[in-house]
């Protein structure tokens, strides 16, 4: 390796460490811990996957759902924990994470409130579809050895969210009055959607070849809509069609991993790395000296730019994919 690949490495490496521990001091809530794990899980920091594993075990309800210690409203949030918490029982042999892990899945299959087309609902109460749904659930279902309600819930949320004129996902639909609680082209909303369908794709079993193909195509048709809305910087507006929306960060974080993935497949392209690589260095602007992604849709509320345990998680979730892709 010459020094300056070297250098390079060494900063990329450093860069990794300070989002990292950014990332474990924030106070999480149920898809903030799921999310934070599987950065940990991809990028084979599995000590610190089994330990927030553990923690989502600690605040898992009696139904099944896990690390849930804010209200008892999610319904498809907790199942973000689901890989991680099964991964943990794996490696460590334990049980209690064993049952954990089982208790989620039997949760969204048996338990959890649907419409009638059997497609999971984002809370109780409300009966809405969200577009967050799309990483929160599917990808451990197909994990936990039921690939194909993994892929009906794909289906189904396509079906109910994606504008086929626009090439985008809405935000939020509301079952009960057959309209959209909130149409609008959130950015994050359709990361969410393409980094969701590439964890599927990779979930899914080899004799599912015609299903892996059938999410792909959804993939690459709502990365291609997003792209259409790629700033010169790189990045993204809060709602992709809205100009004087914020520019937002983890859009271009979510979109990144899902194409750096997707090329790494096979199911995507070589062509679109020259998109993932320029998010990726917008990205890398927005990382201040403490390790903070700036700019990202900012918790608690989500509503303006700021800073988010998912936005941490992303940023280590693309950078995951891109050393795959570069190995």
């Amino acid at each position: 390796m010459k020094d300056e690949e070297r250098r390079e490495a060494m900063e990329r490496d450093e860069r990794i460490r300070k989002v990292l521990n950014a990332m474990l001091a924030m106070q999480r809530r149920a898809w903030e811990q799921g999310v934070a794990a599987q950065a940990l899980l991809e990028l084979g920091e599995t000590d610190l996957v089994i330990l927030l594993a553990k923690d989502a075990v600690v605040n898992q309800l009696k139904d099944g759902r896990l690390g849930l210690n804010e209200g008892k409203g999610p319904v498809t949030d907790p199942a973000a924990n689901g890989e991680a918490v099964l991964f943990a029982a794996r490696a460590t042999g334990e049980a209690q994470l064993q049952g954990a892990a089982e208790r989620m899945l039997e949760f969204l299959l048996y338990k959890a409130p649907k419409t009638r087309e059997g497609i999971i609902y984002h809370n109780y109460i409300e009966n809405m579809i969200w577009v967050d749904a799309f990483y929160m659930a599917p990808p451990f279902l197909a994990a936990a050895g039921h690939p194909a309600e993994a892929v009906k819930q794909v289906v189904g949320y396509r079906k109910i969210l994606w504008d086929a004129e626009k090439k985008l996902y809405s935000h939020i639909w509301d079952e009960d009055r057959q309209a959209f609680e909130r149409k609008l082209f959130w950015g994050v909303g359709n990361g969410w959607a393409a980094a969701g369908m590439a964890r599927v794709i990779k979930a899914l079993p080899e004799g599912m070849q015609t299903e892996k193909a059938l999410i792909a195509s959804f993939a690459r048709e709502g990365i291609e809509g997003c792209l259409q809305y790629q700033r010169p910087d790189g990045l993204f507006h809060d709602i992709l069609d809205d100009p004087n929306s914020f520019v937002e960060t983890n859009c271009a974080q979510m979109l990144s991993y899902a194409i750096y993935r997707g090329v790494k497949a096979g199911w995507l392209e070589p062509a679109y790395l020259l998109a993932a690589d320029k998010m990726r260095m917008g990205v890398y602007s927005k990382v201040d000296a403490f390790g903070l992604v700036q700019g990202v849709c900012g918790a608690p509320n989500f509503n303006r730019a700021g800073t988010a345990t998912e936005g941490q998680a992303f940023f280590l979730l693309m950078e995951a994919a891109y050393r795959d892709l570069m190995n």
